[in-house]
């Protein structure tokens, strides 16, 4: 995933007027920025100038350059400069992310482009009536999603927290007996969105809970003979072992909860 032969890229273009770029530049940021830390990465924000060879004037490129640095003072963003590090057609901010090893990778780019809607001859009307040349944001917010795939995986070492997990939840019943039980507390938590599993093979409860830690599912319901004539479960964590008997409602009401806030 961090070394493909092609990849696909969450890119975009944003036309805007020119009186409007710095705010469009701010808000793009802002949405990099809160991808990043919902998935939990460190980053380093870097603004990069005019390569040594590139398209367009003097001033369309300062005007671009005093676009960026403006946003990012505006957000009180500290960023390092890579001087001669943009685009062919205007400066960037890249963000980068840190994976696992602490190698830096770039995610988000915010490119700022007023030479192709000049080429391309692009207008609109102001609000004096008169044509003028928009602006052209290019962005991307993961970058590649093959590589930020690939970063996500061993950043957690597969381990992801509740919201991200493939499976959330594994129910274990104890003997066959309970599987009737098992499988109606799957049924109710997978109404409710909650990616879950039921394992109703006649093995020991020991193997069942081997298998789904290996698995590294974040919570494992245990569902024996006390648990089916009460009507709970008893509660597992994957790093923190047994946590006793609980409600499925208590049960759902925290599950919900860590996903709903995307808890790391």
């Amino acid at each position: 995933l961090l070394r493909v032969r092609n990849f696909t890229q969450d890119d975009a273009h944003i036309f805007c007027m020119p009186s409007q770029l710095i705010d469009v530049i701010k808000e793009v940021v802002d949405f990099a920025l809160y991808m990043m830390k919902t998935f939990g990465f460190e980053y380093k924000i870097r603004f990069s100038t005019r390569p040594e060879k590139s398209i367009g004037g003097d001033q369309n490129w300062e005007m671009a350059s005093t676009a960026i640095e403006k946003a990012l003072r505006d957000l009180n963003m500290e960023y390092d400069i890579e001087p001669g590090g943009g685009a062919f057609y205007g400066p960037k901010i890249d963000i980068s992310m840190k994976d696992a090893l602490g190698r830096m990778w770039q995610g988000s780019t915010v490119q700022v482009d007023f030479n192709f809607p000049q080429k391309f001859n692009l207008n609109f009307i102001n609000d004096k009536g008169e044509k003028e040349t928009p602006v052209m944001v290019h962005r991307a917010v993961l970058g590649s999603l093959e590589r930020f795939m690939g970063i996500l995986i061993e950043n957690y070492a597969g381990a992801f927290p509740v919201w991200l997990a493939p499976v959330q939840t594994a129910v274990l019943p104890i003997t066959t007996e309970q599987n009737e039980y098992a499988a109606s507390v799957r049924d109710r938590l997978s109404a409710l969105g909650i990616r879950v599993l039921a394992d109703m093979k006649n093995e020991k409860i020991g193997y069942k809970i081997r298998q789904q830690q290996m698995k590294k599912v974040p919570f494992m319901l245990i569902i024996g003979k006390k648990e089916q004539d009460a009507g709970t479960v008893a509660l597992r964590h994957r790093t923190e072992g047994d946590k006793g008997s609980v409600t499925l409602d208590e049960f759902i009401a925290m599950i919900g909860k860590k996903i709903s806030d995307r808890e790391n």
